[in-house]
């Protein structure tokens, strides 16, 4: 989703937050290594903010479920923000104690903030896999929502192909 974004340059999938250097799948899918399912997000701050982007990561995800997302069970599946900067950890809690404060989730927000030491980036297969399997049943039910509710919710804010959906 966040490729989408207009001011978004690149998003790489991959593990972070573990201890094992260069994890494969495998491994982090273990729950072994102490890695998480992240993805890198590379922006320019003029066209839009790390403010914004921590917005739409809450929009889209149940950051009050420990070590879990759905029905994917495990620290690999925890809510984490991996910040750049000790600027970057002040504004990711900022959000997250409005967003607490206000009662949006119903529920404790219980997603990490930490320093980022090392991201690693996932195998090729893992790159663009949306776009590589719209048509998996796990993409229809799970992320065609997500991306409807994209276009629907952030229109004014994504780049001209994904406003046009052709992206």
């Amino acid at each position: 989703m966040f490729e989408q974004l207009e001011g978004v340059h690149s998003v790489e999938s991959g593990y972070a937050g573990g201890t094992v250097p260069n994890p494969s799948y495998k491994q982090v899918s273990s729950g072994e290594t102490g890695h998480a399912e992240a993805v890198q997000v590379t922006f320019d701050p003029a066209k839009i903010s790390y403010r914004d982007l921590l917005e739409i990561f809450f929009g889209f995800h149940d950051p009050t479920t420990l070590n879990r997302q759905g029905a994917d069970v495990g620290t690999q599946y925890r809510s984490a923000i991996f910040a750049h900067s000790p600027e970057q950890r002040r504004v990711a809690h900022q959000v997250i104690g409005e967003l607490g404060a206000s009662g949006a989730f119903g529920h404790p927000i219980v997603t990490e903030v930490n320093p980022l030491t090392a991201f690693y980036k996932a195998e090729g297969y893992h790159q663009g896999y949306y776009r590589q399997n719209a048509d998996q049943p796990y993409c229809r039910a799970m992320i065609d929502p997500k991306i409807k509710k994209l276009r629907d919710t952030y229109r004014a804010r994504l780049k001209d192909a994904a406003r046009a959906g052709t992206q």
